[in-house]
């Protein structure tokens, strides 16, 4: 469902990705650990089309993100670290505006079945957006896929500053999603979510994926080892380069 050909991104002379090989079936969770600056949210960005690659392709359903932006934009939501939603509208009404610019058009009962089954209360859905937690705001954000039937859903840091109820009842619905056949790419340091959810991991450093890894064959303790040998090897690499 994804997938990422030699994927490369300069900036001013500096590589921020450097030749990525990825593939993302349909109904995976694929989670891109990395210290800030290892290259997952220009990944991120990549699929999105917000950047262009300076080479290789970002690949979504067989078609070239760059080519084709207008067709993967109707396969693909996104949530980024803070969910952007318009304030003074109530979360239904934030999901029926969001739902009528992809093109789908739903009832109000409709709209309120997507809120509860992301896991909103009916009592929430018609209140302020401005009112919410982080924890809603997301769950309006799974709303927003939900109704637009994606394929693919893209997060940046979303379990960054939910407390662990909150960020529990995220993994819940992700791996809800997956089993529905969506593809989840999700960049994120939450270690402890990586292996509650994650399907498989690739741990990134200096633009580069260094490790992929099956987080069923790795406890919590082993994954976290893993992940501190690859990042003490960068910090090793630099202090020689320097």
């Amino acid at each position: 469902m994804l997938e990422a050909q030699n994927l490369t991104k300069h900036y001013n002379g500096t590589c921020a990705l450097d030749a990525l090989n990825l593939k993302v079936e349909a109904g995976e969770v694929f989670c891109l650990l990395g210290a800030n600056g290892a290259g997952k949210t220009t990944t991120i960005h990549l699929f999105l089309n917000f950047i262009k690659p300076s080479s290789g392709k970002a690949i979504i359903n067989g078609l070239d993100v760059n080519r084709m932006p207008d067709e993967i934009r109707r396969l693909v939501a996104y949530l980024p670290e803070q969910v952007a939603l318009y304030p003074r509208l109530s979360g239904l009404e934030n999901l029926d505006y969001f739902s009528r610019l992809s093109g789908h058009r739903y009832n109000n009962k409709q709209l309120l079945a997507f809120l509860v089954e992301s896991g909103l209360s009916e009592e929430a859905s018609s209140r302020p957006v401005r009112s919410y937690s982080k924890g809603m705001r997301q769950k309006v954000g799974i709303a927003i896929a939900l109704a637009k039937e994606v394929k693919v859903l893209l997060l940046d840091e979303p379990t960054s500053g939910l407390d662990p109820q909150a960020s529990y009842e995220f993994s819940n619905l992700l791996q809800k999603l997956a089993r529905s056949g969506v593809a989840v790419l999700m960049a994120t340091h939450d270690l402890f979510r990586v292996k509650e959810t994650g399907m498989r991991a690739g741990i990134m450093r200096s633009g580069k994926m260094v490790a992929l890894l099956d987080t069923s064959e790795l406890s919590s303790t082993e994954l976290e080892q893993v992940y501190l040998t690859h990042m003490q090897a960068g910090l090793s690499v630099a202090g020689l380069q320097s």
